[in-house]
């Protein structure tokens, strides 16, 4: 009996094992998984309702033959400001990270970071500097093959006390996105503390600082709205400011593609992929800022009169980013006032 049931487990497993031999290897023939690398944790609406879609656009457009395994909350190991070079050194294929996570190395990136630049609307914020990117970035990221190039919408100040003008920011301990987000802080009066963004709760809840300035969208990820009550506004366009990311990918990677699979990606990159980061700000950043009223939290806006102050204030940093950035061999007059005309242009649109 035993010896039976030895030759029939043997003769069924001699029937199967061709056919599983024929899958694996055409699975492995025809498909191509990529490792995506990023910070937020995976119920964050950048990974959830960006990301996410973005990975599984790509395996459909493809017909299975590229899959995108997604590796949320720096699972792979690092930090934030160590993605870049990730991708770049093949440590993974694609990584989602912000250029101002490592001051000063992009610096034509900065542009869209300068106070007052960047419009309200995440949509309009995407695809200019998209945009932008065509025309002005190549230089600074040939070393890894950009997917996507986008800034996100209107950024809010969120604090443990109310702000109505520049004086309620004397001595507030903010923590900044990048560089020279935390240069306007410093203008507008407040203590500008740098810091990634998954480092925020705790940093709050010690009250190490004494609120952040993140858009909407990524306030739950982060619990800004369990940790302080107040946020502010800064009201219309131009707004105070906005970040700027990168969907960067390993460039060996890129080239070693077959050409379709090349072309499957490039058709959901570039600008496809801006427009659906910007139109994912906006839309979750609204159900946010409705959650977060619906909580009880205060939001309120500074005054008109108010905003033409704080943008005076700011001018300086502008100034002087103009002037470090000539001494790297750019014109930062020209390039912002290509970024305000592609901001006007998308605003109108």
């Amino acid at each position: 009996m035993d010896r039976r049931r030895f030759l029939t487990a043997g003769l069924a497993g001699a029937v199967a094992a061709p056919l599983i031999g024929k899958y694996t290897g055409a699975q492995a023939q025809a498909q191509v998984t990529l490792k995506l690398h990023h910070f937020l944790p995976p119920m964050s609406n950048g990974h959830a309702h960006m990301l996410a879609p973005w990975a599984k656009q790509v395996e459909a457009d493809s017909a299975g033959r590229i899959k995108i395994d997604i590796f949320p909350s720096m699972q792979l190991g690092g930090t934030p400001p160590q993605l870049y070079d990730q991708a770049r050194d093949g440590v993974v294929d694609i990584v989602w990270t912000l250029p101002g996570s490592t001051a000063g190395r992009f610096p034509t990136t900065e542009v869209f970071e300068l106070p007052f630049v960047a419009a309200r609307r995440g949509i309009v914020n995407a695809k200019a500097s998209q945009e932008f990117a065509n025309a002005h970035l190549k230089d600074e990221v040939k070393d890894v093959k950009i997917l996507s190039y986008w800034a996100h919408d209107h950024g809010l100040i969120h604090a443990n006390k109310l702000i109505k003008t520049m004086e309620d920011l004397k001595g507030l301990k903010l923590r900044n996105p990048t560089r020279l987000a935390g240069e306007a802080l410093k203008a507008l009066g407040a203590v500008s503390v740098g810091m990634p963004v998954p480092q925020v709760p705790e940093a709050l809840a010690q009250k190490v600082i004494d609120g952040a300035v993140v858009p909407w969208e990524v306030v739950p990820a982060v619990k800004v709205h369990e940790l302080v009550k107040f946020h502010t506004e800064i009201p219309g366009s131009p707004t105070l400011y906005t970040a700027s990311f990168f969907l960067a990918m390993n460039k060996a990677k890129y080239d070693g593609l077959p050409a379709d699979l090349k072309a499957v990606l490039d058709k959901s990159s570039t600008m496809a992929f801006a427009e659906r980061a910007g139109t994912m700000w906006d839309e979750q950043g609204a159900k946010v800022e409705a959650m977060v009223r619906a909580r009880g939290n205060t939001i309120s806006a500074i005054s008109q009169e108010e905003k033409a102050r704080w943008i005076k204030a700011c001018e300086p940093v502008a100034e002087a980013w103009i002037k470090q950035v000539k001494e790297k061999g750019l014109d930062g007059g020209k390039l912002i006032d290509a970024a305000r005309a592609l901001v006007a242009k998308h605003d109108k649109a």
